[in-house]
């Protein structure tokens, strides 16, 4: 699998996500879980020591690296995103496609596209500029470090709060996979698919630092104004 990395921003870390942050996360998922009617977030620590095993089982197979979301000021665990269904296209051309598995060490394994998922935040974290410093951090390395030609991103299709933060992302809508899979209310739902480009990361990027720039002047403007 691609090597675990921590990434550093200023209002946010992204760590590798291990069984150390299962206190840590579970308290962060039990403030107020009202926006998670379309988000998988496990709720109590034995479902996040269960979330953390099958995050971790899913890293070994070279398919996904998942993170806690620290925030800097206070090194508080506030929530989990990672890389999933990543994709390798070196060796042979196979019919019909499907996503596999690195070829070689997978340990030196590199990707070519991957999909940014299983995004949540705490209550008190949420709307703080930390998810979209993260998901600067996360873009950055997927384009800049692994190389990809593509990044996927994806939403139920009613979770209009989601599908606005990652079209504030300046992804592209592909589309809409009517009655794709069942929601976690049991519903079927829709899914609405994104995605970035090589391309278009350049663009992505400077739109990004600018929001994260501006929030963060904005802090420090608040800072400076007396009670």
């Amino acid at each position: 699998m691609p090597v675990s990395v921590t990434l550093h921003g200023r209002a946010v870390r992204l760590e590798p996500l291990a069984e150390h942050h299962v206190e840590a996360l579970a308290a962060a998922a039990a403030e107020d879980r009202g926006t998670y009617a379309f988000t998988p977030v496990p709720s109590g620590t034995e479902a996040t020591e269960q979330y953390v095993a099958d995050a971790l089982a899913a890293q070994a197979t070279g398919r996904t690296v998942p993170f806690a979301t620290v925030r800097a000021a206070d090194g508080r665990v506030v929530g989990s995103t990672r890389f999933c269904e990543l994709d390798y296209w070196q060796g042979p051309v196979i019919w019909p496609p499907a996503p596999r598995g690195p070829l070689g060490s997978p340990l030196t394994a590199i990707p070519d596209a991957a999909e940014i998922g299983g995004t949540w935040l705490s209550a008190r974290a949420q709307g703080t500029g930390i998810n979209t410093e993260a998901k600067l951090l996360m873009l950055r390395h997927a384009f800049e470090t692994w190389g990809v030609r593509r990044v996927s991103l994806r939403a139920d299709a009613r979770n209009v709060r989601s599908r606005a933060a990652i079209e504030g992302l300046g992804a592209v809508l592909e589309g809409v996979h009517r009655a794709h899979t069942r929601g976690l209310d049991g519903v079927v739902r829709g899914t609405a698919f994104y995605s970035i480009l090589d391309e278009e990361w350049p663009r992505v990027r400077e739109q990004l630092q600018q929001r994260v720039g501006a929030r963060r002047e904005t802090t420090r403007m608040r800072t400076l104004v007396p009670a």
